[in-house]
């Protein structure tokens, strides 16, 4: 028998929430490149901001990453934890002698 009430609950997101997500991604990395085109500037200054906004887009993929799959191992190491400390717990008989 587990106890799931003390287990962390599990965020759910929906399609919904993914969908927003990359269209805002989209939205706001158009508009950046629509601005590096009309930049009143020499082209290697806008192709030296555009190679910045992709060095930025890629860091923030791989900080993402980075962050999730550090969440995700600590709740893995918790649910093994959950599950030692309910196999302790199911196993003790309080009653048995000790002799």
């Amino acid at each position: 028998m587990s106890n799931t009430s003390s287990s962390a609950p599990t965020p759910a997101t929906t399609a919904a929430f993914h969908l927003q997500a990359a269209l805002s991604f989209a939205v706001a990395l158009a508009a950046v490149a629509i601005g590096l085109l009309y930049l009143p500037a020499d082209p290697w200054v806008r192709a030296f901001l555009g190679i910045a906004v992709l060095y930025v887009t890629t860091s923030a993929f791989t900080l993402a990453k980075c962050v999730r799959d550090k969440q995700e191992s600590l709740t893995v190491v918790s649910r093994v934890d959950q599950a030692r400390m309910d196999k302790l717990l199911a196993e003790h008989d309080p009653f048995r002698n000790v002799a």
